[in-house]
């Protein structure tokens, strides 16, 4: 069978934002990521290579069309290159080129059936599938979050990941050792933390609920758009150790009390928040509105624009 095969290269800012809007737009569930492998002196940027097949045929012209013209905001703005199309027998599949990503000192992030051999010790596997509504799981501020939570989760901690996605933030602090409550507003994030907490065998450390915290849902979905009814609203009471909120910077806003109110604060590894999903142009926002909650910044991690930081309550 013929393929239309369609790549582009990109970058750690963008490849999960090709991957959203496909999936917001086109209906194709084929798509493969591999690392950028060209030295490419003009465009050092680039980090992935992305991959489309569609079944060639009489209707792969008006598709194509419609995703390169879908795609072409991101090419002007140097976010990617321009789309190649040609017409393939076979398509490339993860098995050909396993995406190995290694993330801060001790996660790995593979595809659900990448072999793999630790090669260090202490390495932290987390498999994730890669789909198009939450892409690969290597967006900067989920890679920023990640390198963030490997330096305040212990064993034994209660921890609330709030809006979480794709699942990869629950995993990684399940099998740093602690416990997780995982909660997102959207059904589709619930189904795909569900699906990464039973691929990395955490059931007994995560408990995955569709729900808010306090006031969350009432400014409508984390990453935007309209307000969202008939979701569970966990109340904010002193449950929690750390939380992780990879959400919009008017989320960590609104939420700023109910952050703090959350958290228990009587011991060092208690009282801690990590914020990421917003770009450094909204970190004062975010971090005006959670001093004035009584937190302050202890630590943080970039990736150009993109931040995470870590909070720690002040002592009453």
């Amino acid at each position: 069978m013929a393929w239309t095969e369609l790549s582009l290269d990109t970058t750690h800012e963008a490849v999960d934002w090709v991957c959203t809007l496909l999936a917001e737009t086109v209906d194709i569930d084929d798509i493969h990521i591999t690392q950028y492998v060209e030295q490419d002196v003009e465009h050092p940027q680039w980090t992935f290579t992305i991959y489309i097949y569609l079944p060639h045929n009489v209707t792969s012209r008006t598709r194509v069309e419609k995703i390169v013209n879908l795609l072409s905001p991101l090419h002007r703005t140097e976010l990617t290159t321009q789309v190649q199309m040609s017409v393939v027998e076979k398509k490339l599949t993860d098995a050909n080129n396993p995406l190995v990503n290694r993330i801060g000192k001790r996660f790995v992030v593979l595809a659900p059936d990448t072999p793999y051999q630790s090669e260090v010790a202490g390495e932290v596997i987390l498999r994730l599938k890669k789909t198009l509504s939450f892409g690969s799981g290597l967006h900067p501020a989920t890679i920023v979050s990640l390198r963030v939570l490997e330096r305040y989760v212990f064993p034994g901690m209660n921890v609330l990941d709030l809006g979480s996605g794709s699942g990869i933030l629950s995993v990684a602090i399940a099998k740093l050792g602690a416990n997780v409550l995982a909660l997102d507003n959207d059904s589709t994030a619930v189904d795909a933390t569900q699906d990464a907490v039973r691929r990395n065998g955490v059931e007994q450390q995560v408990t995955v609920m569709e729900g808010s915290l306090g006031c969350g849902s009432d400014f409508g979905h984390w990453m935007g758009g309209d307000s969202i009814g008939n979701v569970e609203k966990i109340k904010a009471t002193e449950t929690f150790d750390l939380i992780v909120a990879n959400i919009l910077a008017r989320m960590h806003i609104a939420l700023a009390s109910d952050f703090q109110r959350a958290l228990r604060n009587s011991h060092p590894h208690q009282g801690l928040l990590i914020t990421a999903g917003f770009t450094s142009d909204r970190e004062d926002d975010v971090v005006t509105a959670l001093t004035e909650a009584g937190f302050e910044v202890i630590d943080c991690e970039r990736i150009n624009e993109w931040v995470a930081l870590a909070h720690r309550l002040k002592a009453k």
